[in-house]
């Protein structure tokens, strides 16, 4: 059992990364058996405390653990999405007997904190905070039933919960880190908890770093400062030194521009991401320096060991025959939630990730002639697979996923599948063909599942947002819908990047595909050699250290100090 009154790193460290880290994230999506995670965060978090332990980093995530988790998705009557809640229990967490109390709304609310073992799933050592506990009445045990919970209120305690609750955690195990990360602003009271440790707001500048994951409107939140007063998230700093140390001329309380001025470094998830990032914040005072660090995944959970040795050996035959053998393991999903028997041998695509009204995972559908007339073509044969997880109370995106699933019931070759979580996003990604990804651009900050689906087999095709203009190269390693004009109104946008994507598809990919399978071959492996190094998450982990933790610090200097001190 360790020992958690004399916590020590479970594995010994690396030098090159001897700097202890303590990684703040709302969600890790680690394993399939562990369901705290909604989506591309959480896919991503999980990663990348996979690389932080293949690379022997001193390196700690701090996370919630979910009651309820996100939400189980399945069906109602009609078929349409259900989400339900239901309570989750983890026999493999380690009590680590630690508790604390925390003050949300004013009330004492006990916390204790869960532990997870690296050896269990592979990761860097995982903490875990509940509310779940005796000493708490049911709305303080509440708080951490929900992922992203829509309660404004409830919220804000879970954010409390994470920063306040992570920092005290960290006191409580005697782990000083050099760099306190905050993986999106959720954790931001953590800002404020350790201004009253230190005392200035240098000193949390120079210990605290930023990563900002979204460049959408609702990603980046904003609070009334009085509500967020009421509830604690200032851990006592009254309403008037809160506006002073965060530069603020208002009551609105914008969370990731906050955490721009308390972060000595901060980055975007791309390169374009970065530059995006840096244009939206870039006129705002006294932020920090906005770099980028490009989102990637773990190849060594992700890939198929099968597909990557016959890859390897050049034995295109049983690379073949194991691709088909994906897609039949995915081909059974969809017989068994839809009926439907899907052909080894027919290009298949998947559109499969978080759905939102950006993302557009109906762009395909919305010319109903052209869509059937691709769907009945019997020389050049597809079938079209949806999934992924809308937040269940964004009507616009429930909707669309409701209306996906009642257009696939007309055809033989459309499925929309419930249940995206880990184990069925690898069936998508091992079985897909093709990886369609039609965001608006540049709304998507990141996006890593064409990444995973490049590491098996799958070619992307995507407009050019987030990770792909890093890696794309048309007609050699992926597909790309041509760049619209972003000043155009939407409709204008997505009609275009409709007929552009039906075109790329009919006249090049389906071709290709069925007319020259030599031509196909070399740009599925293409895709699987050139998505490695880079996109693994090992070099993420490790850029992590040599771009943000070890930075060099640049204090404010002396007369910005004074104005905010």
């Amino acid at each position: 059992m360790t020992d958690f009154k004399n916590y020590t790193h479970p594995y010994p460290t690396d030098n090159k990364f001897k700097e202890k880290v303590a990684y703040f994230c709302m969600e890790f999506g680690i394993d399939q058996a562990l369901k705290i995670y909604s989506g591309g965060l959480g896919y991503l978090a999980g990663s990348h405390l996979r690389s932080a332990y293949q690379l022997k980093q001193n390196f700690v995530g701090i996370g919630i653990l979910w009651n309820h988790g996100y939400y189980d998705q399945g069906r109602k009557n009609d078929k349409s999405m259900d989400a339900q809640f239901q309570e989750k229990d983890y026999h493999f967490l380690e009590e680590t007997g630690i508790k604390f109390v925390i003050s949300v709304n004013n009330h004492p609310v006990w916390v204790k904190a869960m532990y997870l073992n690296p050896e269990t799933f592979g990761t860097a050592p995982l903490f875990l905070l509940s509310t779940n506990v005796p000493e708490n009445d049911y709305l303080a045990r509440s708080i951490c039933n929900r992922l992203y919970d829509s309660n404004t209120e409830t919220k804000i305690a879970q954010y409390i919960l994470l920063g306040v609750g992570g920092c005290k955690l960290l006191e409580a195990l005697n782990f000083e880190p050099k760099a306190y990360h905050l993986n999106e602003a959720h954790g931001l009271p953590a800002a404020f908890y350790l201004y009253q440790k230190f005392g200035s707001l240098e000193a949390v500048r120079e210990k605290m770093v930023f990563t900002t994951h979204t460049p959408v409107e609702a990603g980046n939140e904003k609070h009334n400062l009085r509500l967020l007063d009421k509830m604690g998230f200032f851990y006592g700093i009254n309403q008037e030194r809160v506006k002073i140390i965060a530069n603020l001329d208002s009551d609105v309380f914008n969370m990731t521009l906050v955490g721009l001025r308390f972060a000595h470094i901060a980055n975007g998830v791309s390169k374009l991401h970065g530059e995006v990032a840096r244009e939206m914040w870039g006129d705002q005072k006294a932020i920090c320096p906005i770099t980028h660090v490009t989102n990637s995944q773990n190849h060594l959970y992700w890939s198929d060991k099968q597909l990557d040795a016959a890859m390897e050996s050049k034995d295109d035959a049983t690379f073949l025959a194991r691709k088909k053998t994906l897609k039949r393991k995915l081909f059974d999903e969809v017989a068994n939630q839809c009926g439907k028997i899907f052909k080894e041998d027919v290009l298949t695509i998947v559109w499969a990730r978080r759905f939102a009204s950006y993302k557009r995972a109906d762009l395909i559908t919305r010319d109903i002639a052209r869509f059937e007339k691709l769907l009945n073509d019997a020389d050049r044969p597809v079938q079209i697979i949806w999934a992924g997880k809308p937040y269940p109370t964004d009507y616009d995106a429930v909707s669309v996923f409701n209306h996906l699933i009642h257009l696939s019931r007309k055809y033989a070759n459309c499925a929309v599948v419930v249940g995206y979580e880990l184990a069925l996003s690898k069936l998508l990604k091992q079985g897909s063909d093709i990886w369609l990804n039609t965001p608006r651009v540049p709304r998507e900050a990141s996006g890593t599942s064409g990444m995973t689906a490049a590491m098996n087999a799958s070619v992307n095709f995507s407009t050019q947002d987030g990770w792909i203009p890093e890696f794309y190269k048309h007609g050699i390693n992926s597909f790309v819908i041509p760049v619209v004009d972003a000043r155009l109104p939407h409709f204008e946008q997505d009609d275009i990047d409709r007929k552009n994507l039906l075109s790329v598809l009919e006249n090049e990919i389906l071709p290709i595909y069925y007319d020259r399978p030599e031509q196909w071959m070399k740009i599925v492996k293409t895709g699987m050699k050139e998505i490695l190094p880079f996109f693994d998450s090992d070099r993420m982990a490790a850029e992590y250290y040599a771009t943000m933790y070890n930075a060099k610090y640049v204090p404010l200097g002396a007369k910005a100090a004074a104005m905010w001190e």
